[in-house]
């Protein structure tokens, strides 16, 4: 009963728009929890307390909820429809990651888990279920791998031989118990395009992160002024970093994404700095209204802005940042101040 079960589950995720499902158990990663105490206690994490805080549930899936018997574990495409390393080399415009360049995947892939859930109740009466997509103390990506989606290449990202690496995971936990998939094994073999690449050198060794390194968390989790060191090394990346993922050679099985809501936008694949330099609070909150980029706020965004302008060797920009460097925002004012140096 449950194999068929599963196999009409998956039947079901497939129609409602994600790409590829797998199954685990909650006690699938027993070496998360060990994992994430060194990443954390090296101070890998940065600012992101919230990993430190609650990491006895993201180390272990079974004490987040003790009630589910399996994790239902989906992969949703974004892959893009243009190259997203053309506009670094274009200074004087911002480089956005793919996943931000249009709607927020966090409520389209919940509403779609949902639904899937919801079917899943339907066939077992009196079952429960919790969805997942990245906002709760759950490690997705062990997870994921666990439940034969993918594997963690030396990047730390899941990688997958059929997908590529440009996909959302979602997760559902359940008390219907539902046979669980091989776990997949890593297939990087020697390469190490993805490390090479890294602009700010995040990787201490391969399939290590320090996230205090890493554009991503930079742009979008650390607050207040970024190291200067680390600052030119940015270049232009105004709100994460496709660099690594962009240059794997899994991705030429990489498979298209249909959902029109990750489609990028043509006004954010890339952006002027110049305009994005003007946005004041109201003017980032109409820009971004529905975007994830609108939690960072506007004053983060500004200040990301002013260290591409800053990177851009580009001296019409100069004018353009000295207009900020008296911002009422202490971080905002140091970069245009770091700009104006700079150009």
């Amino acid at each position: 009963m449950s194999q068929t079960l599963r196999q009409r589950l998956s039947d079901f995720a497939l129609q409602e728009g994600f790409a590829k499902t797998g199954i685990c158990t909650p006690d699938a990663i027993p070496q998360a929890a060990a994992r994430l105490e060194a990443f954390v206690g090296a101070g890998r994490h940065g600012q992101m307390a919230w990993m430190e805080e609650r990491r006895g549930w993201r180390g272990d899936p079974a004490a987040l909820w003790p009630a589910a018997r399996s994790v239902v574990m989906l992969a949703e495409l974004y892959t893009p429809g243009h190259d997203p390393l053309a506009v670094l080399r274009q200074p004087d415009r911002g480089a956005i990651s793919v996943y931000a360049q249009n709607r927020d995947y966090h409520d389209v892939v919940k509403k779609r888990l949902k639904r899937v859930g919801r079917w899943l109740l339907e066939q077992k009466p009196g079952a429960q279920i919790k969805v997942f997509v990245d906002t709760a103390p759950v490690m997705e990506k062990p997870l994921a791998q666990a439940a034969g989606l993918g594997w963690q290449g030396k990047h730390t990202n899941l990688l997958s031989r059929d997908l590529g690496s440009w996909f959302f995971l979602g997760a559902i936990f359940t008390t219907v118990e539902l046979e669980p998939d091989t776990p997949e094994n890593e297939h990087c073999g020697s390469c190490t395009a993805c490390l090479d690449i890294c602009p700010t050198a995040a990787f201490p060794a391969p399939f290590e992160l320090d996230a205090r390194r890493c554009i991503s968390y930079l742009t979008i989790e650390h607050h207040g002024p970024v190291d200067p060191a680390l600052r030119p090394l940015m270049g232009n990346r105004i709100y994460g970093c496709d660099d690594c993922l962009a240059v794997c050679p899994w991705n030429k099985f990489a498979a298209a994404a249909h959902e029109v809501k990750y489609r990028a936008r043509e006004d954010l694949i890339a952006p002027k700095l110049a305009e994005l330099a003007t946005l004041d609070d109201a003017a980032f909150r109409a820009l971004f209204s529905g975007s994830p980029i609108k939690r960072i706020g506007r004053d983060r965004f500004v200040r990301n802005v002013l260290y591409a302008i800053g990177n851009s060797g580009d001296a019409r920009l100069r004018d353009v940042a000295a207009r900020l460097t008296g911002d009422p925002d202490p971080a905002v004012a140091d970069a245009a101040q770091w700009a104006v140096a700079r150009l």
